[in-house]
């Protein structure tokens, strides 16, 4: 028996039939890619939370692939851009290049968010915080900012998705990478995390570090090294306090070290 539709049925499937052409449409734009099996694209942008009985899995086993094949694209790349470096300085260059939050950055530059099919209703105020704290940090922060990690695994998800579907060629899919992850960090603008460099000034000049700790019920960490002090604020989570109260000293002493004296190691 066939199944009828009634008129309402029928503009409804319309409609998903025309949002998903766009959605195809859009994203092969962004990524330069044109899919051969457009189901891997759906799967790449289908949360675990969207439950739907439909053919699409999750992204997750997705995420999986695109997880090691980013890795070893990026470390070829440094392997072969920088032989003056210890495996340490690559290990470092690398993770810095597809972290969490370097992945979600590239996630909300070309609007993946806004594919996404989920049931998470945090998720989109989690994208307005995060993309607040992009302006307020606009370069890899290194720990001051919390990406929602869902970003990062759709990044991550698509990459495993193009690479499967270009039937596992790395050479296709670093061309994506390549674009999608542009600008990447190089030696000379990789960061040190913030607490290393405010303990590292500290240490040079022998001052003892205080912290005091109302995060519970304030959200606020302050930290104090001889006559400079710095506060931290983020209720969401108590390392991210701690990290910009790190920062926040250093960028004081920076500051001071620069203007009033000499007599410091910095």
């Amino acid at each position: 028996m066939d199944l009828q539709l009634d008129e309402s049925e029928n503009r409804d499937l319309n409609k998903v039939t025309l949002e998903w052409k766009k959605f195809v449409e859009e994203v092969q734009d962004a990524v330069g890619y044109e899919f051969k099996n457009v189901n891997l694209l759906y799967q790449a942008f289908t949360h675990p939370s969207f439950h739907r009985e439909d053919k699409y899995e999750s992204y997750e086993r997705l995420e999986y692939v695109g997880d090691s094949v980013l890795n070893m694209l990026i470390a070829k790349l440094h392997y072969f851009l920088h032989p003056d470096l210890s495996p340490g300085q690559l290990t470092r260059l690398r993770a810095a290049n597809v972290d969490t939050e370097k992945l979600a950055r590239v996630a909300v530059k070309y609007d993946f968010h806004k594919y996404l099919r989920h049931k998470k209703p945090l998720f989109k105020s989690q994208v307005e915080e995060f993309k607040d704290a992009m302006l307020e940090y606009p370069l890899h922060s290194t720990g001051l900012i919390d990406p929602p990690k869902v970003l990062a695994d759709v990044v991550e998800s698509l990459i495993g998705a193009i690479y499967i579907d270009c039937n596992f060629s790395m050479d296709v899919t670093w061309q994506v990478v390549d674009n999608l992850l542009q600008p990447m960090i190089t030696p000379e603008n990789l960061g040190t995390h913030p607490v290393t460099k405010f303990y590292e000034v500290c240490q040079r000049n022998g001052w003892s570090v205080k912290l005091i700790d109302t995060w519970e019920k304030t959200g606020e960490i302050e930290v104090f090294a001889g006559e400079f002090a710095g506060k931290g604020k983020f209720s969401g989570k108590k390392l991210i306090a701690l990290n910009r109260a790190a920062h926040n000293a250093y960028c004081e002493i920076v500051k001071n070290l620069k203007t009033t004296c000499n007599d410091y190691n910095f």
